[in-house]
């Protein structure tokens, strides 16, 4: 006999209402061109969004039918019923998820919340399992009839196209993750590392010589055949890792030592968290090794890692030791610095339309000046800052190996106004907080050192490489360049708590739709570099910049 099953909807008795619909005139074809009448029988389609007692009687009868174990009743009830059914099939045959209870929350719209309650049964193992989830009603295309918008996140919002839930013995054994002196990580204590320690269980957790549990997991579909820019193509690590919903019995967990600062990774989580859209990440310049990484919203995407964003001002780094190696710029010779420049059919300004009257290079950077860099536009070609970021800050070549998935930032080659966007962060330009920290380790030490979580000896895997070192010269004098900004420049204010070797460079990034522009931060104090974005926060200086700081200081 099948295990009770209940459901904890609101019974309601919903009435279908027939709305009126006026019927659309037509000509008869051949006819005596008289208006014709809909013929009996024909009814026309519904259109528009699903009225309120269409969604809530839709949303009760897909629940109910799902709560009660009948898949092809509840995926009857949705826009893909193929793949409903399996989807729902699954869920009891090889997730193993009975005594389900579904309760339906306050309808917004076309949109139902509800939560899941249900036990999950396997081999003589039981655990309980509860979550919240959310459908959405549509229109069917061809009948107009309500159904459920049908994504596997319906059925568990973790969920994407390709994924499926499983109940049995994990595929990776379970890791005791420590930080760089020994001390166990794990995420109840740094929630933004949750998803890192899911990516190295599933590449390192047989590496690290544990035995396998039993859970019930999300096993993730293959990823695209071109994967996610930048993440390591050697191995398993691309898109996301198999996530544990519940775990029925323990494996035993074997150790994996990761380059991870307690103590710097505390700080992140900290100034992370205490505001909205942040992210923050904190490297070794002298090394590559990551000590901290954290994420306002450590549950979601790690934009920390793999976030795909224009880095503003901060690119400038990049631009400028391009210039200085060009002798297109020196930091004590006169560089034009006007409020206005064009390039491309593109009118630039600077920040409050400021301009500096025969000042030196050393001020334009000081002072973030846009237009001290696209004045530059038409003596690069251009392809000339691709090539320095690939070459020199080993930005865009694809070939990180980090131990975990990151993006390995963008820098395309780029034409007219686009291309002189470029030289300041914007246009195709996107980068990570992993990516901006590595470049000013990069303008550091003047060798670009690969960001890595995990060391290539455990594994033997080889860390990517950049083809040259920055020109000698233009070092020094970029390391100059970013010593006087964080001492009595844009970034002058935020380092203001910090003394000793400092170096630091503010960035925004405008992005179309946002009221208040992204800010970027990027410094270094001693052997310790960071970036941080603050999405729609303004200025760099005032929103990212005390973040850096902070972590700076409180690791350091």
């Amino acid at each position: 006999m099948s295990k009770e099953m209940k459901v904890a909807l609101v019974s309601c008795a919903v009435g279908v209402v027939v709305a009126a619909v006026g019927v659309t005139a037509y000509l008869l074809v051949g006819g005596d061109g008289d208006d014709g009448q809909q013929t009996a029988g024909e009814r026309a389609v519904p259109t528009g969004p699903p009225s309120a007692a269409e969604v809530k009687a839709t949303a009760n009868e897909f629940l109910t039918a799902w709560s009660k174990g009948d898949a092809a009743q509840a995926a009857s009830h949705t826009d893909d019923s193929a793949a409903a059914r399996t989807a729902l099939t699954g869920y009891r045959k090889d997730a193993h998820l009975d005594k389900v209870d579904l309760t339906p929350g306050k309808r917004t719209g076309t949109k139902v919340p509800f939560k899941v309650s249900a036990q999950v049964f396997y081999k003589g193992k039981s655990k309980p399992v509860a979550y919240a989830s959310e459908l959405t009603v549509v229109r069917d295309e061809k009948t107009g009839e309500p159904v459920v918008d049908w994504k596997p996140d319906v059925l568990h919002p973790d969920l994407r196209e390709g994924d499926r839930l499983r109940t049995g013995a994990s595929g990776n054994p379970p890791i005791k993750a420590v930080d760089r002196d020994g001390a166990e990580l794990t995420k109840a204590e740094y929630p933004s590392l949750g998803g890192v320690l899911d990516s190295l269980r599933e590449k390192y957790g047989k590496k690290a010589g544990g035995d396998a549990g039993v859970e019930l997991q999300i096993v993730r579909g293959k990823p695209a055949e071109d994967g996610a820019k930048g993440e390591d193509d050697s191995s398993d690590d691309k898109g996301l890792p198999d996530k544990t919903l519940a775990t029925l019995s323990k494996g035993t967990p074997g150790t994996l030592k990761t380059t991870i600062s307690a103590t710097a990774q505390a700080a992140a989580e900290k100034e992370a968290g205490a505001r909205q859209q942040a992210s923050v990440v904190v490297l070794k310049p002298s090394t590559g090794e990551i000590l901290a990484a954290a994420n306002s919203r450590p549950s979601g995407f790690n934009v920390a890692f793999q976030g795909s964003l224009a880095p503003g001002s901060t690119m400038k780094i990049v631009t400028a030791s391009m210039l200085l190696e060009k002798n297109l710029a020196g930091i004590d010779k006169k560089h034009p610095c006007p409020k206005y420049a064009s390039y491309g059919g593109w009118k630039f300004q600077n920040v409050e339309k400021f301009k500096i009257d025969g000042g030196t290079f050393r001020d334009s950077f000081a002072a973030s000046c846009n237009t001290a860099f696209i004045t530059q536009a038409k003596k690069l070609g251009d392809g000339d800052l691709t090539k320095q970021a690939q070459e020199v800050f080993g930005l865009g070549r694809g070939n990180w190996s980090s131990g975990v998935p990151t993006f390995d930032g963008a820098v395309p080659a780029q034409k007219d106004a686009q291309k002189a966007a470029s030289l300041i962060g914007q246009g195709g330009v996107r980068m990570s907080p992993l990516n901006v920290a590595s470049y000013i380790s990069t303008a550091k030490t003047g060798t670009f050192k690969q960001p890595y979580v995990i060391s290539p000896t455990i594994d033997k895997r080889t860390l990517a490489t950049a083809p040259r070192k920055l020109n000698p010269k233009a070092h020094s004098q970029l390391r100059t360049l970013l010593n006087h900004t964080a001492t009595s420049g844009s970034a002058a204010e935020a380092m203001a708590s910090l003394s000793g070797d400092i170096g630091g460079k503010t960035g925004s990034a405008e992005v179309d739709g946002q009221k208040k522009p992204n800010g970027w931060f990027a410094a270094w104090h001693g052997d310790m570099a960071a970036a941080a974005v603050v999405q729609q926060g303004g200025r760099g200086g005032e929103s990212a910049g005390p973040l850096v700081a902070s972590v700076l200081g409180a690791a350091g």
